[in-house]
C-alpha cells in the first residue's frame, strides 16, 4: 500500500471517530453522511443578524429543538431544554411542517440583546433555519417572561411561515402580539403549564388596546370566544391553512409569499371560514363594525368563494 493512501486511511478513521464521538455511537459512513444531510446542529454558531455579533454554544438538542446559549448564559439554567422542545413538538402536531428541518434553533442570550426576534426557514439571514433569538437579565426560571417571550417568538413563526407559505397578511390588523396571546395561551396548556395559562387568560381580562379602535380587547372579546367555541387550536391552524390554499401569493425559491396585506372584511370571512359560521357579529362585538369592512366582506365572499361557511 502507499504511504500516501495509508495516510489517507488514517485521516479518514480520525475523522469518522471524531463524528462517532460526537454523535454518540459509532456510526458509519453512509449514516454520517445522512445526518449531515438532515441538518444537524453545529457544536457552535456566529451570529450575522441585526447587532448580533456573537458566537454561541449548542447546549442540547433532540428531535425537535437545538438550544444555543451565549457565553453570558448561566449554564445551569436547563429549564428551557425540555420546555422549549415541547413547545415546538406541539407547534408541529398543530400547525405542521416548517420547511425541511423539523428542528427549531432556539438562541438565548443573558445580559445582552434584550427582547427577542423570529426568523422563518425562507431567510438567509438566519441560514434558512427556524430560529428564535432572545435575551433577557435573568433565564433562572420558567415563568412569566422567560418562558413567555420565546413561545412568543414561536408565534411568529407560526403566522409567518405555516403552511408553506411565507409571510403574515394579518399582522398589519393585529399588530405584534394579538395573536400571540391566544397562541401562548393555547401552548402552555399542551405543555402542562396550566398555570402560566391561567396567568395570561387573568391577564387579558383587564387588557386593552387602542386598535382598531379604543379599549379593544383582542384576546377577550375575539380570539379566545373563537378559541373556545370553535375548535380551539384545530380553528387557529384552519386559518393560516385557509390562508395558505386561497390568498395571493407569489413563488419564492424556498416555496411561496403573500404578496399583500389583507383587509378588515377579508379577516373576518377568513376566520369565519375557520369557525364554519358567520363571525360578523362577534367582530361587531369585539371591534364594532363600519361600513367599509360591510363593503370588503361582502367583496372577501366574492374573491374568496372557496372559504365558506354558513
Amino acid at each position: 500500500m502507499k504511504k500516501s493512501t495509508s495516510i489517507k486511511l488514517i485521516i479518514g478513521s480520525i475523522i469518522i471517530a471524531s463524528f462517532s464521538f460526537y454523535y454518540g455511537k459509532c456510526l458509519s459512513i453512509d449514516e454520517l453522511n445522512s445526518k449531515h444531510k438532515q441538518g444537524l446542529p453545529p457544536a457552535t454558531w456566529h451570529e450575522h443578524w441585526f447587532e448580533h455579533d456573537q458566537t454561541v454554544s449548542l447546549v442540547y438538542q433532540d428531535e425537535n429543538v437545538a438550544v444555543y446559549y451565549d457565553k453570558g448564559m448561566d449554564k445551569s439554567v436547563t429549564w428551557p431544554y425540555k420546555t422549549m422542545s415541547a413547545s415546538w413538538a406541539y407547534v408541529k402536531s398543530t400547525y405542521g411542517k416548517f420547511g425541511d428541518s423539523t428542528r427549531l434553533y432556539t438562541v438565548f442570550h443573558q445580559g445582552i440583546y434584550g427582547g427577542g426576534h423570529p426568523s422563518p426557514y425562507f431567510d438567509d439571514s438566519h441560514d434558512y433555519r427556524n430560529t428564535i433569538d432572545c435575551g433577557l437579565g435573568n433565564w433562572e426560571k420558567p415563568f412569566g417572561e422567560q418562558i413567555g417571550m420565546p413561545i412568543h417568538e414561536m408565534g411568529h413563526i407560526v403566522s409567518g411561515a405555516s403552511h408553506g407559505v411565507k409571510g403574515s397578511p394579518s399582522d398589519v390588523l393585529w399588530g405584534d402580539s394579538k395573536f400571540m396571546e391566544i397562541f401562548n395561551y393555547d401552548v402552555m396548556l399542551h405543555i402542562g403549564r396550566q398555570d402560566e395559562a391561567e396567568k395570561i387568560y387573568q391577564q387579558m381580562q383587564t387588557q386593552y388596546d387602542d386598535f382598531p379602535r379604543a379599549k379593544s380587547q383582542w384576546f377577550k372579546n375575539w380570539f379566545y370566544p373563537v378559541y373556545s367555541s370553535y375548535g380551539k387550536a384545530a380553528v387557529l391552524n384552519k386559518y393560516f391553512a385557509l390562508l395558505a390554499a386561497n390568498f395571493p401569493q407569489k413563488p419564492n425559491p424556498h416555496g411561496r409569499e403573500y404578496t399583500r396585506d389583507m383587509n378588515w372584511g377579508e379577516f373576518v370571512h377568513f376566520w369565519s371560514g375557520a369557525a364554519g359560521v358567520n363571525l360578523k357579529e362577534q367582530a361587531t362585538l369585539a371591534f364594532g363594525w363600519t361600513d367599509e369592512w360591510e363593503a370588503q366582506f361582502k367583496q372577501a365572499k366574492k374573491d374568496f368563494p372557496k372559504v365558506k361557511y354558513n
